[in-house]
């Protein structure tokens, strides 16, 4: 990998950025946002980030795969790439649509990069923040220049502080997660951006958070984020999170002490 990838990235996030996205935060016209899905919004910062950040990746990468939020729900075959021999980026050009749609706060751009069908690199940027988290398999997490390293100990249960969003989990485990966070010191109900709940965990402000969908552009930077700084991204059964997998349910946490308590709160057997 060269020695400038992250900068490069970076770079191209933060262009991305100030080009596209932030011109059009609370300046999208009704034509600007349509539901691509019932539920899914899409703006055109979205289809014009997507398409600015893809072009700056084949530069740096000739020969690579992108795997676009947007490409995908033109063409969902491209999530075979997930698995592929070679280098495959995966992009979430705007993380929290329905935010930046609306004209809230958070929102994030995010990249990671699959060699050989592992992630090797991770990217995220939160522009009006000003917050940009990097790292690459085996060699650490920093944010804005600094090494990160989550704590090895934790906290009692009952000062633990995350977010659980529940949503798309089956019904028996909503529920009983719900139930759980009782248990807690505290159960946030989520920002509706992954990208923002990643750098709170790589950052103190929450020990985990639980996801019911599991999207690969949402998850695939941030779980690398997490594991290169110390932390734990596992699916509810406890097997280690992987973008190609498409099942529901993750808990991520800043160690295995937490992502075990947490999970016995969460969802008791």
């Amino acid at each position: 990998m060269a020695d400038t990838l992250l900068d490069d990235v970076a770079g191209l996030l933060r262009d991305t950025a100030d080009r596209v996205v932030l011109p059009l935060f609370r300046h999208l016209d009704d034509a600007d946002v349509i539901e691509k899905a019932p539920g899914e919004l899409v703006t055109i910062a979205d289809r014009r980030a997507e398409e600015m950040i893809s072009a700056g990746l084949l530069r740096l990468r000739p020969g690579s795969v992108v795997v676009g939020e947007e490409a995908v729900a033109d063409d969902p075959d491209l999530l075979r790439h997930l698995r592929a021999s070679g280098d495959v980026w995966l992009v979430d050009p705007v993380d929290g649509t329905g935010n930046f749609a609306a004209g809230r706060r958070p929102f994030a751009l995010m990249v990671s990069l699959l060699t050989d069908g592992e992630p090797v690199a991770a990217w995220v940027f939160d522009p009006l923040a000003d917050a940009l988290a990097t790292a690459r398999s085996g060699e650490g997490t920093y944010l804005d220049g600094q090494q990160l390293h989550l704590p090895e100990k934790a906290p009692p249960m009952g000062e633990l502080r995350g977010a659980a969003m529940t949503r798309y989990l089956p019904g028996p485990s909503r529920r009983r997660v719900e139930a759980g966070g009782a248990r807690l010191g505290e159960l946030l109900p989520g920002q509706h951006c992954a990208g923002r709940e990643y750098l709170d965990v790589l950052t103190g402000r929450q020990q985990f958070v639980l996801f019911g969908r599991t999207l690969p552009w949402d998850h695939g930077p941030g779980t690398l984020l997490v594991r290169a700084a110390g932390g734990v991204a596992r699916r509810l059964d406890g097997t280690d999170y992987h973008p190609a997998n498409s099942e529901h349910g993750l808990l991520v946490a800043v160690n295995d002490e937490v992502w075990n308590t947490v999970h016995a709160a969460l969802l008791p057997s």
